[in-house]
Order: C-alpha cells, then sequence, then structure tokens
C-alpha cells in the first residue's frame, strides 16, 4: 500500500543518516537540514477523496423528454432554481398554481377574519375597562343607606295609606259630593300619590348602583366572548380546510417536482448530463451540484490497528497526489463506528475538515492524509 511505502522511505531515510553519522571518526560530516515533508513513524497514513461540503446527483422521478436545461457545468446556482424541466410539466405546474391559489385565498380569508375578531377583542377589553372605571366610581354603601331609608319611608307610607284607607271606607257610600267623602276621598288620592313617588325614588336609586353594574358585567361578558372567538380562530373550523389545502398544495409541488429539477442547496453546477430532446426514465442522473465553500476528505484505508490511534480534532496534513507542491491541513471532524471489510482488512471511514482550499482542487481527487501523532 502506498502508506506503508512512504513509511518505509521515511524509515529508510533516518537509517541512512544515522549511519553516515556513525561513519568514521575523523570525517566530518554536514548536519542535514530537516524535511519539510518528513512522516514520523508514529504518524498514520491513509488515502482519501476529495468531497465537497453539499454534493448531489439529482435524477428524473418520471419518464418524459427534456423541454429545457437552464444550466451548464460551471454555472452557480441559489436553492430553488430550477434546473431542468420536462416537456409534460405543464399539467402538474397548473395543479400547483391552482393549489397555490386555493391556500393562499383561505390564508388571506383566514387571516381577514383573524383580524377582525382580534379588533372586537381590543374593543371589547376598552369597553370593559370604561365600564370598570364607571363602577368603580359609585358609592354602593351610600346608595344601599338611602336605599333602606327609602324602603322605611315606603313602609310608612302604606301605614298612612292603609289609615287614609280605612277612612274613606266610612265614608265610600255616600253621595259623591259629600264634603267628608270627598276629603276622605282626597286624602286617599295624595297619600297613594306619596307612595308612589317614593317608590319611583327608591327604584331611580336602586337603578343608580344596578345599572352601572349590569354594565360591567356585560362589559365582562361581552370581552370574555370576543377572547374566546378569537382564540378559537387560531385552530378554528378553517384550520382544517387550511391543512387539507396545504397538504393538497404539497402534494401538487411533490408531483411536479417528477417533471422539474430544482436545485436543493445553493452551489455550483459540476455537471449536467441531458439535452434537450433527449428521452429520459425514471431515476435518469440528470445534474450534479456541488457547494465548494468547504471541503472534506473521507479515508479508503484506514485500518482497525490504526483508527485507535485518531482522535477527534487531531491535526492532519492532506497532499492531492495531482497537485504534488500542495499541502493542506485539517482535522478530524468524525470517526466512523461502522466497518467495512476489503482484503482482509477491517476499515473505518474518517472525515476530514480541510481548513485550506485551492481553486485547483475537484470533487473527487485522491489525496494522501497524513494523521499527525506527537510522541
Amino acid at each position: 500500500m502506498k502508506k506503508n511505502i512512504l513509511k518505509f522511505i521515511t524509515l529508510a531515510a533516518l537509517l541512512t543518516l544515522a549511519l553516515t553519522a556513525c561513519g568514521g571518526g575523523q570525517q566530518e560530516t554536514a548536519t542535514p537540514e530537516p524535511m519539510a515533508d518528513a512522516i514520523s513513524p508514529s504518524d498514520v497514513v491513509a488515502e482519501g477523496r476529495l468531497e465537497p461540503i453539499h454534493a448531489t446527483n439529482l435524477t428524473f422521478q418520471a419518464r418524459g423528454v427534456v423541454e429545457e436545461v437552464f444550466v451548464q457545468a460551471g454555472d452557480t446556482v441559489s436553492e430553488g432554481d430550477v434546473l431542468v424541466r420536462l416537456a409534460n410539466a405543464g399539467a402538474a405546474e397548473a395543479q400547483v398554481i391552482l393549489a397555490q391559489n386555493t391556500y393562499d385565498t383561505l390564508l388571506r380569508n383566514e387571516s381577514g377574519d383573524r383580524a377582525r375578531l382580534w379588533d372586537a377583542y381590543m374593543k371589547a377589553q376598552i369597553a370593559r375597562a370604561e365600564a370598570e372605571i364607571e363602577w368603580e366610581g359609585v358609592d354602593v354603601t351610600a346608595i344601599d343607606d338611602r336605599i333602606t331609608e327609602l324602603e322605611g319611608d315606603i313602609e310608612d307610607l302604606k301605614d298612612d295609606l292603609k289609615t287614609v284607607q280605612e277612612d274613606f271606607d266610612k265614608y265610600k257610600d255616600l253621595d259623591k259630593d259629600n264634603s267628608k267623602r270627598k276629603t276622605a276621598e282626597d286624602d286617599l288620592e295624595a297619600a297613594q300619590e306619596d307612595l308612589n313617588a317614593k317608590v319611583r325614588e327608591l327604584e331611580k336609586e336602586t337603578r343608580s348602583r344596578d345599572e352601572v353594574k349590569a354594565a360591567y358585567e356585560a362589559a365582562l361578558a361581552a370581552e370574555a366572548e370576543a377572547k374566546h372567538q378569537y382564540e378559537i380562530s387560531l385552530d378554528g373550523p378553517n384550520a382544517d380546510q387550511l391543512a387539507i389545502a396545504k397538504a393538497n398544495l404539497d402534494a401538487a409541488k411533490d408531483a411536479l417536482s417528477s417533471y422539474v429539477i430544482t436545485a436543493p442547496f445553493s452551489g455550483v453546477v459540476a455537471d449536467v448530463n441531458v439535452k434537450v430532446g433527449e428521452q429520459v426514465t425514471l431515476d435518469t442522473l440528470a445534474v450534479s451540484i456541488a457547494d465548494y465553500s468547504q471541503w472534506f476528505v473521507e479515508t479508503t484505508d484506514v485500518t482497525e490497528l490504526e483508527v485507535v490511534d485518531l482522535s477527534i480534532g487531531q491535526t492532519v496534513s492532506i497532499r492531492p497526489d495531482a497537485l504534488p507542491d500542495l499541502e493542506l491541513t485539517g482535522a478530524v471532524t468524525e470517526i466512523s463506528s461502522a466497518y467495512t471489510q476489503s482484503g482482509g482488512d477491517i476499515l473505518y471511514t474518517v472525515r476530514i475538515r480541510v481548513d485550506d482550499t485551492d481553486t485547483r482542487l475537484k470533487w473527487g481527487m485522491t489525496v494522501e492524509t497524513i494523521f499527525r501523532t506527537i510522541e
């Protein structure tokens, strides 16, 4: 393996230096300069491949004929951009538009209803506050005392009316022009009027308390009802319709995604594998895109004997095979717990974040990784 050859070369170089130093005692030897790329015997060397932070191969989920290709290799795209469209996407697009309009209409109506209910609730709060202030301004104790006083006066007037009624009854059979009968009748009418006036006064006094209290209680009830109506509007009758409309919209978008390929994230188009007029089938590879803002390396040959010496955060030197003049640095971000078996070796994938970058780096390049250890 390549990593074993490198270790062997390094050990051979060190041995040569040692033997040269031990040669004839009288011969002067020049002190060798340290090798910038020296590999320590304790370092772990592995091979790997460069991978962008995000990368995907996009395929069709339906049969059809390619109608439009909107991108070419090297183009920068944003999440949601349409990349390729099939000719039979029109019906699916119409369904999305219809479902979107239905959902938007329900959403606007619900928002409008909710706004009106919120406004009614706020107005009910104001009305309740005004009624509360008025009720707090009522001297209930004074009114109750006055009512008690008036009720006593009414009882006295009822007694007076009873006495006058008894006097009138003595003369009621006399001629209407009889002076005694007439006087008794006038006294009876006067007593009744006094009683009626006092009853009206009691009623007025009672209303001065009860009407304000009733207005306050009515305002409280109106506020409670307005609040209830607003709260149920949050998940009220339209909620079910909205949920159904949203589900229909999502289903329409899913159907459309079978005929239209969009960018799942922002990045660069790595490859385009279809042309206008081409017949495609299920799973036809259409476009590859990648986000090159951050590079990672995934190893391919770290063995069980080596993985035990690795740790998260460990420093790694990275040397692309195609760029021998370039050395990058990185750090271990993930060590797989699952294994694969190859040629009798138990292998573990190690993921490394590359700290540097270079415009010459390409997706899939093979690299040599040197996991630096401290002796």
